[in-house]
């Protein structure tokens, strides 16, 4: 894979990566309006519907564990155009559905296909280089924290003016754009010795206990964001009963808090060690955490109650993920797809699973948020603990 040459083409090259970034939103934050619509066209519960995003990300993780390897292989380019093709039926087959167990397998192959999208994490590590990888995903993390606070503005306007199906219906469009651009500015480069596609280098890198802590940090930091987004419908219009609009403006304030967090890594990224970003970060969750709790027990549940703690922890997760995900996969340049995949399975299945336990708490939501943030924090300081800036193994 070619590094960018020229001003035009390293601008496309980050529009498609920025593209990637905001297909991965609709089947998980723009949906998050038609959670009500959801549940009386397939007359469940509205818990069921949230299960089904959960469901979602763990279909996202079983995808990339496969993916991952043979991109290193076979190229990026032709896995990314055969899983963009994938979800596109995943999708049409949504907006078909008229059983609750049919839109769920359909859902699944929506997921199976959106594993593809993270060779958009292989792509920054091929097409980028130094520090320009981190401030890369900096970026990207920002993006989709401008995604993650728009995209439930979009959802309701979507949902109010054309119903769930439309959610569905603008991913097939933004799909087909990416895969044109895909198909106009990537070329893949021929499969070496050392890049056969094998899932022997899992057990490499499962081995490698640098590699695993710093995937794991991205991982529980993501938790703690996912399992906000899994949660929030239920608790901001089923227990607060706030509208659709009023959700997506709560949700504005939320994503600003990933652009607050991308201009204070940008800012750190030259200044100080990845280690000590993701110090930083692990703090800011910890005292979100303990601030959800303690406000929920002194004044009660209300939206500012939830939303201050949960643009702290933003900020947080913001600062973490991109320096731990860009040192986990700097160990492995040569394997940059089975890299980016193992860490992206961890990412997603972590986030499926602690998701649905948080979500399974239906009298005390707010609580198991506020546990989470903080366990997630303390396992994080000791992860941390396991590992030196020089990425040498310690623990």
């Amino acid at each position: 894979m070619n590094r960018p040459a020229g001003s035009l083409r390293r601008h496309l090259c980050s529009t498609l990566l920025i593209l990637l970034c905001l297909l991965g939103v609709f089947p998980l934050d723009v949906i998050l309006p038609s959670f009500p619509a959801l549940s009386d066209e397939f007359r469940v519960d509205t818990k069921q519907i949230a299960y089904s995003v959960s469901f979602f990300a763990v279909g996202v993780a079983m995808a990339q564990i496969v993916i991952g390897p043979l991109s290193d292989g076979i190229g990026r380019k032709r896995l990314l155009l055969a899983g963009l093709s994938v979800s596109i039926v995943g999708a049409l087959g949504c907006v078909v559905s008229t059983h609750y167990e049919t839109f769920m397998v359909f859902r699944l192959v929506q997921a199976l296909g959106c594993g593809s999208l993270v060779l958009g994490q292989a792509l920054v590590q091929d097409l980028y280089s130094g520090t320009q990888r981190n401030a890369m995903r900096i970026l990207l993390t920002s993006a989709s924290g401008l995604f993650i606070s728009l995209s439930p503005l979009a959802g309701a306007f979507l949902q109010q003016s054309f119903g769930w199906k439309a959610s569905f219906t603008v991913f097939v469009i933004i799909a087909a754009i990416v895969s044109l651009l895909s198909c106009v500015l990537l070329h893949d480069a021929p499969a070496s010795h050392d890049r056969a596609p094998s899932m022997s280098s899992y057990r490499v890198m499962l081995r490698d206990t640098d590699y695993l802590a710093h995937s794991m940090l991205s991982s529980l930091a993501f938790a703690c964001h996912f399992s906000f987004i899994v949660i929030a419908p239920l608790l901001l219009m089923g227990r607060l009963e706030l509208t659709a609009y009023q959700f997506s403006l709560v949700f504005i304030g939320y994503g600003l808090a990933y652009i607050v967090g991308g201009m204070a890594a940008t800012y750190l990224n030259s200044r100080v060690s990845p280690q000590a970003q993701i110090k930083a970060g692990l703090l800011l969750i910890s005292t979100a955490g303990i601030t959800l709790l303690m406000w929920e027990w002194v004044a009660g549940l209300s939206v500012l109650g939830v939303l201050l703690p949960m643009i702290v922890c933003t900020t947080g997760t913001t600062l973490v993920r991109p320096a731990a995900t860009t040192q986990a996969l700097a160990r492995y340049p040569r394997q940059a797809g089975a890299a980016a995949s193992l860490n992206t399975t961890l990412l997603f299945a972590g986030a499926g699973l602690t998701s649905t336990l948080v979500a399974g708490l239906e009298s005390a939501l707010t609580a198991g948020l506020g546990v989470l943030f903080v366990v997630a924090s303390l396992c994080g300081g000791w992860l941390l603990a396991c590992t030196k800036d020089d990425g040498m193994q310690r623990c």
